[in-house]
């Protein structure tokens, strides 16, 4: 009789079959722990029975209990339901113990899931196997060996007749909203989950435990069905599990885990399928120990999206953002909402803080938009932590999968399920937070995933969604601080994050805005570089010639984007101003003065329409500054100053580099002005043209050299009506002039130069260290090694510059613009060679650096064979 008979007909009472039990077995109580577990239990479990008399289902026939897994808290639990409702004891043993374990309850898998992991790894060798023509291998046992013992009893005793009595327990049912963040992160639901785990689950929701009793089952009638013992135990746990599957779904609703749904589908795949048996060839290990490597990868990897979850951090979160912060602004996202429909949503944001990934999702999320997946590194993979984001959304990856063929295929296949699937996802296309301010160059990695998921099942348009996220102070600023001032970064840990939450919780962190720029669809990006893709599905194997530009070009235009979309705060604007003085400090009219400029020039030279400038005046923009522990004031009878430390005139240079972009025009003008009195406008030009395509490729620029040139000239406009330049002269285009001595308008336009300066002086000394080690040389690896090591030293002799003057990042960048422009190549051996145009080049530096400078540059620049070139 199976389980759907035996709750339709439930059989009649009858008198035991068996023989009476002994005495020593009738009268056998607990063991002296399951009583001292169960009173420290008690204070924490609160059971509900159901139904609330379950013996009325229950004859006199002895009782053998199931559970759907073993675990000790389920045996205690068990226990104590049966007590409360006048059934024997589970911890018992049943007469004649055919058990073999003085218990009387059995289980058809265990907690740990590992029976189910080996089940599964079992069967996909055995369908690898068969698809490969070779011989299956041998399973090992996987059903419940107790629950087979019991069935081999009835058969050799006639006599024995136990009734099977389903019990399913759930630790806290399905979240309500009262229910604490906390207590619905370990709620009940299909994961089989560890001993910590079930242990926090009883601690925080034990007090709503539900114990369930089904009607029992007649084992002896399932025995007298003649079939064989291996069928019989098979049958019997297949109808058992139907039941314990149905009966979670009424209680705490369908698997709706993406997490375990989407991991199946990936290790089904072939891709992984072939890395799998790629794996265990390479390993020479078995197919099921592949396997199961690939299951740890998955799971480590995969998000497990939570509802429930959200919302409850949703509702946390809002009274921490009004604590910490004045507001989060939001611009733009009307455009998205229109736009979004029928698409696959693909959210790029700037990377500047941890905050990232809870801003974007919960201002999505209460905006009425399902928060995306996103894309995070695995060290925030923290206990409690990393379950917590997970089941925000995050799914976690190695920082490099180079070396592991079978961990790139379990990621590329788990983000190609995501994009046909049409999960929105969240990435940051960075690689890391930037620690100078600055956009970082993109990394293609995960950008290539998503266009390979694509073009192996294009079902849905995708859109790239850029996001600017602007802060007006870091809750990292202080291991920012540390290290730009060359200290190692700090490895996350749950600690150091617990530690440091009362003190953020202490701190005013300002503003924050979060504007959605122009939005990238998919397919104009490939209508440009793959023409002649007809919208069919690219193979896994197949690799087009136009893909790897089609990334290339995606990943700029998404930079490109974000910095169209920038905001600019008060601090952004005391930023720049105060930066540009030797002692970061200014008098109050004359930084009120350089704010104005500021503010004049973004509003009458606009970048784009989806850049957001702070509306507060100059005055309201410095008392801010005061308020938020930026700004410091000195009284003095001439007039007070306004000034900033040393630790922060580093950060500060941090929140310039949000928006030197939107200066660059400005500051290029005034940097040609910094040691020239007069200079032609075709000249000034000319120059510009020269230097932009580097300018470009540093600050992701959405200009060409023409629209760079029209932004010159409109900005001349603005400085000429302030009265920062004067036109002298009419041939040649006309001449421009800046007034002579130390004037207020001098001041102001070296003040707005001051930014990018210090680039022209990187590129000057990449320019140096080439020229004077000569061509043929050095390899790009040592020029940027020998130009860091110049930029330190004019760093620690001659003046305080910004943290990233000597990135080596930046002078990486700057040689490859050399190289794609084909002023320096590589010879034969893998040297740079150039010619006369690279002199030519710093010829034109002449113009923009002073002489002092220059030969300072040129004193310092190391050649390769010179005692320069060891380590700082």
């Amino acid at each position: 009789m199976t389980l759907g008979e035996a709750m339709e007909e439930p059989a009649e009472p009858a008198p035991p079959a068996g023989p009476p039990p002994s005495p020593s077995e009738s009268t056998a109580r607990r063991p002296w722990w399951v009583g001292l577990l169960g009173w420290l239990m008690g204070p924490w479990v609160k059971v509900e029975v159901e139904p609330a008399n379950p013996g009325e289902q229950i004859d006199a026939r002895p009782v053998c209990y199931v559970l759907e897994d073993y675990g000790l808290s389920n045996a205690l639990i068990l226990d104590r339901a049966c007590r409360e409702a006048g059934l024997p004891s589970p911890l018992r043993p049943l007469p004649g113990d055919p058990l073999g374990r003085k218990r009387a309850y059995v289980a058809l898998s265990r907690r740990s899931a590992g029976s189910a992991l080996k089940a599964a790894a079992q069967q996909f060798a055995q369908q690898l196997a068969l698809q490969q023509g070779q011989a299956a291998p041998a399973h090992g046992k996987t059903r419940s060996e107790s629950l087979s013992r019991l069935i081999e009893a009835h058969r050799a005793n006639p006599r024995l007749d136990v009734q099977l009595v389903p019990v399913s327990i759930f630790v806290g049912r399905a979240p309500d909203k009262a229910s604490g963040w906390f207590s619905v992160l370990f709620s009940e639901n299909w994961a089989l989950v560890g001993r910590f785990r079930r242990l926090l689950a009883i601690l925080l929701n034990g007090r709503d435990t539900t114990v369930r009793f089904a009607p029992p089952v007649d084992l002896r009638g399932i025995v007298g069905e003649g079939l064989d013992p291996e069928r019989t135990v098979r049958k019997l746990s297949r109808v058992l599990r139907a039941h314990f599957h149905r009966i979670r779904a009424a209680i705490i609703g369908p698997d709706l885990s993406t997490r375990r749904l989407l991991a199946d589908a990936v290790l089904a795949s072939d891709p992984v399928k072939e890395a799998i048996a790629e794996q265990a060839r390479r390993d020479k290990s078995s197919l099921i120990d592949a396997w199961k490597k690939a299951h740890r990868f998955i799971w480590e990897i995969a998000a497990d999206y939570s509802h429930p979850v959200v919302r409850s951090v949703s509702s946390l979160l809002t009274p921490v953002w009004n604590r910490i912060y004045r507001g989060v602004l939001v611009h733009h996202l009307e455009g998205l909402k229109e736009a979004a429909p029928g698409h696959e949503v693909i959210y790029v944001p700037s990377h500047r803080s941890h905050m990232d990934y809870l801003l974007v999702s919960y201002l999505l999320y209460t905006k009425g938009i399902v928060p995306p997946h996103i894309v995070a590194g695995v060290n925030l993979n923290l206990p409690v932590i990393g379950s917590l984001l997970r089941r925000g959304g995050a799914f976690f990856i190695r920082r490099s999968i180079r070396g592991s063929a079978l961990y790139s295929a379990v990621l590329s296949e788990y983000v190609a399920q995501l994009v046909s699937g049409g999960y929105s996802i969240e990435c940051f296309i960075e690689g890391g937070r930037s620690r100078t301010g600055r956009l970082l160059p993109p990394k293609g990695g995960m950008i290539s995933m998503l266009l390979r998921g694509y073009l192996r099942q294009p079902t849905r348009p995708v859109l790239f969604q850029p996001v600017y996220i602007g802060y007006e102070k870091l809750m990292e600023g202080n291991s920012y601080l540390d290290e730009l001032s060359g200290k190692p970064k700090e490895k996350e840990s749950i600690w150091s994050l617990l530690w440091g939450v009362p003190k953020v919780l202490r701190q005013n962190f300002g503003q924050v805005v979060v504007n959605f720029g122009e939005r990238i669809p998919l397919n104009d990006v490939l209508a440009k570089h793959a023409p002649d893709w007809d919208g069919k599905a690219v193979g896994e194997d197949e690799k087009p010639a136009w893909l790897s530009d089609t990334v290339d070009d995606l990943a700029q235009r998404i930079q490109v984007n974000v910095n169209r979309a920038a905001d600019v705060n008060p601090v952004n604007l005391l930023a720049m101003a105060l930066l540009s003085t030797p002692k970061h400090a200014m008098g109050e009219s004359d930084l009120l003065a350089q704010i104005a400029l500021s503010q004049t020039l973004l509003r009458d030279v606009p970048y784009s329409d989806y850049v957001t400038v702070t509306p507060h005046t100059p005055e309201q923009i410095v008392a801010h500054g005061e308020e938020i522990g930026m700004l410091a004031r000195t009284p003095h009878p001439l007039g007070d100053v306004l000034g900033v430390d040393d630790d922060t005139a580093v950060l500060l240079s941090y929140f310039r580099n949000n928006v030197l972009h939107l200066f660059v025009a400005a500051a290029w003008i005034a940097v040609c002005f910094q040691n020239n009195r007069r200079m032609g406008l075709a000249q000034l030009q000319r120059l510009g043209r020269t230097l932009y395509p580097f300018l470009q490729a540093e600050l992701f620029l959405p200009w060409d050299e023409d629209g760079f040139a029209e932004r010159i000239d409109r900005t001349i406009e603005v400085f000429v009506r302030e009265g920062l330049l004067q036109q002298v002269g009419e041939e040649d285009g006309g001449t421009l002039a800046r007034n002579a001595g130390q004037t207020d308008e001098v001041f102001r336009l070296r003040a707005i130069g001051h930014a990018l300066q210090q680039a022209f002086e990187r590129y000057y000394i990449a320019i140096s260290v080439l020229v004077k080690n000569g061509p043929g040389t050095l390899g790009a690896g040592e020029l940027e090694t020998l130009c860091q090591l110049a930029a330190q030293r004019l760093s620690l002799l001659y003046a305080d510059t910004a943290p990233e003057f000597f990135d080596k990042s930046l002078f990486r960048g700057f040689i490859q613009k050399l190289r794609e422009m084909k002023l320096v190549w590589a010879d034969e051996n893998g040297k740079l060679a150039f010619d006369a145009r690279l002199d030519a080049w710093a010829r034109d530096a002449r113009v923009v650096l002073g002489r002092e400078l220059r030969h300072t540059i040129e004193k310092v620049s190391p050649e390769a064979a010179g005692p320069a070139q060891a380590p700082p």
